[in-house]
């Protein structure tokens, strides 16, 4: 695809996408249905727009780059079941802007900008909405931390986040080469099925702080890390897994990071 009239601007991390196949891949993650609603965020030339409005009933794309407005209305003009909002994702009322909407299953697609993936994903799960599947294109290095496993360098605090909600899959990778402008990473596709099943947590607010407080320094262990917390009752679960308050966060599974906030919500 050639973006001949597109202004691209480095302060949204506009890097488009070029070829059909590439979007045929990403699409092709999710078992989008003409009764199902997409969430899209940056459609950019609408490249990856087209392709899941000829796929789903229902398109709902948010771009913050109003200067592209004409842009896509003219890309767009045959699909008459694709919705842009021209606003800051981040600031929108997703809640609000779906319940527009009827659909049968739910799901996000997207080439999302690489400055703001984190809090997309972030934003996502504060939402609590109904997602069969989240698919998006991110930066190599992000893939690498949203799908790491306890004890492995690239384990943080979002592994955990979202490991708790999601079974997330390393879908295929994107060489760098394949947008425009040419952005200076290479990507990976990275998909996100909602988990059937949760673990019994008593305070989700204290647990996504207790998660934050544990990662705050990678190379201070609990003890250190979790001061403000009553590190009885940490040492005490710890204990039941073989660990003590010598640990690093890097080496706790999910489960044990919940058993820790349930004991400690009671």
């Amino acid at each position: 695809m050639k973006y001949q009239n597109v202004q691209f601007k480095k302060r949204f991390g506009q890097n488009f996408l070029k070829r059909d196949s590439i979007v045929k891949r990403i699409a092709d993650v999710c078992s989008i249905t003409k009764d199902d609603l997409v969430v899209e965020v940056g459609p950019g030339g609408a490249i990856l727009t087209k392709e899941l409005a000829m796929r789903a009933g229902r398109v709902l794309a948010y771009e913050v780059d109003k200067d592209l407005k004409e842009e896509l209305f003219e890309r767009l003009k045959n699909f008459s079941n694709v919705t842009i909002l021209f606003q800051d994702f981040l600031e929108s009322d997703i809640v609000g802007d779906i319940a527009m909407f009827k659909y049968h299953s739910l799901y996000f697609v997207s080439n999302v900008p690489y400055y703001i993936t984190t809090p997309i994903m972030m934003r996502l799960i504060a939402t609590h909405l109904p997602f069969q599947k989240i698919c998006m294109m991110v930066q190599k290095e992000v893939g690498t931390r949203f799908t790491a496993h306890p004890g492995s360098r690239a384990y943080g605090s979002i592994s955990v986040y979202l490991s708790y909600y999601y079974s997330v899959k390393k879908e295929f990778f994107v060489s760098r080469k394949e947008f425009v402008p040419v952005p200076n990473v290479d990507s990976v596709v990275i998909s996100f099925e909602r988990r059937k099943e949760l673990l019994p947590l008593k305070d989700e607010s204290l647990f996504f702080n207790l998660v934050r407080d544990s990662f705050q320094f990678k190379r201070k262990n609990l003890r250190n890390n979790l001061k403000k917390y009553d590190l009885q009752v940490i040492s005490d679960v710890l204990k039941k897994y073989n660990y003590d308050l010598t640990v690093r966060a890097e080496n706790l599974s999910v489960e044990i990071f919940v058993s820790i906030a349930n004991a400690l919500s009671l």
